[in-house]
């Protein structure tokens, strides 16, 4: 029954934001000229619906999140929504970043590796059948210094480049900048993607970024510890489905994590701050999309990243 409340709560924050948003487009129609492009319309009302997505999305995140010390996949925002109205239809897709690995935490400024997250980064290349190299080549764009890691790049090869351009030096600002990573353009990022972010709970450059074992798919729950198998992750994962982990430290009642869990207890946590909002509008065959990654801070959402295309 609360569930059924809370996914009305849901449907009636999101019409809302839809009304809002159609009674904009009206009045942006009023000040169209009468030979504007039919597409371009499209285009608008879309860029419209999709913006009273995120509006509602982010109503549900600050509401939800703020009543609870955890977050789960049980949780209302967890749930894909799609609103078909008369003029179109919107889709929105919420995710938890702290429930990936934060790239931004495995090498420091001067270019030494943070031992613990570069050994998690690396049981993930080998998970998803990537070269170990792309570690190396990651340090190498992050940072300061000029003198490549074993199998790195560093100015002199991007400058080499039919197209040169220099490295960063400095933290990742966007995940799709990693395209521009030597080795990491096409497969491999489209491989990584949906288990690595550049947006932790912790800031870049911060001790920690820890992951959220309530929200997090099997391959990053068994970047953890070298000890976590497939099939104790998917044990982690079945656990979780009806006993959400409310505290760091009950990971250990985990049949198999008895042991494990007590030395990780700084690279987990139970409640996600970060999200990447995805709002898609179809509006005569036209669609919109808006991406947006929001920080929860103290129930406030900041937006750390927008892009509409």
């Amino acid at each position: 029954m609360r569930h059924q409340r809370g996914f009305v709560l849901v449907v009636v924050l999101l019409v809302i934001a839809l009304i809002t948003s159609i009674t904009m487009l009206f009045i942006n129609e009023v000040y169209l000229e009468i030979g504007s492009n039919r597409n371009a319309i499209d285009a608008s009302q879309g860029s419209l619906f999709t913006q009273g997505g995120i509006t509602g999305a982010l109503q549900l995140l600050s509401r939800t999140t703020a009543t609870q010390s955890y977050t789960t996949l049980n949780d209302l925002w967890a749930r894909p929504i799609q609103l078909d109205e008369e003029r179109g239809q919107l889709k929105v897709i919420i995710e938890d970043e702290t429930a990936k690995l934060n790239l931004n935490q495995f090498v420091l400024p001067n270019g030494s590796f943070n031992e613990a997250y570069q050994q998690m980064y690396l049981r993930l290349l080998a998970k998803l059948e990537l070269s170990p190299d792309l570690a190396s080549t990651l340090a190498d764009w992050i940072d300061e210094d000029d003198t490549p890691h074993t199998n790195g790049a560093e100015s002199l090869w991007y400058l080499a480049l039919k197209q040169p351009y220099r490295p960063r030096n400095s933290y990742l600002m966007t995940l799709e900048e990693l395209a521009q990573v030597k080795g990491y353009a096409g497969a491999p990022l489209q491989r990584l993607r949906p288990f690595v972010t550049v947006y932790g709970e912790a800031a870049a450059g911060a001790p920690a970024a820890p992951i959220n074992i309530n929200t997090a798919p099997r391959e990053v729950l068994e970047t953890i510890d070298e000890r976590i198998s497939s099939s104790l992750a998917d044990r982690i994962i079945e656990y979780r489905r009806t006993n959400p982990f409310k505290f760091a430290a009950e990971l250990a009642q985990v049949p198999g994590m008895e042991t494990i869990a007590p030395g990780h207890l700084t690279k987990i946590t139970t409640k996600g701050t970060v999200y990447r909002l995805h709002a898609a509008a179809t509006v005569n065959g036209t669609t919109r999309t808006i991406e947006a990654v929001v920080r929860l801070t103290g129930g406030t959402p900041a937006i750390v990243y927008w892009r509409e295309y």
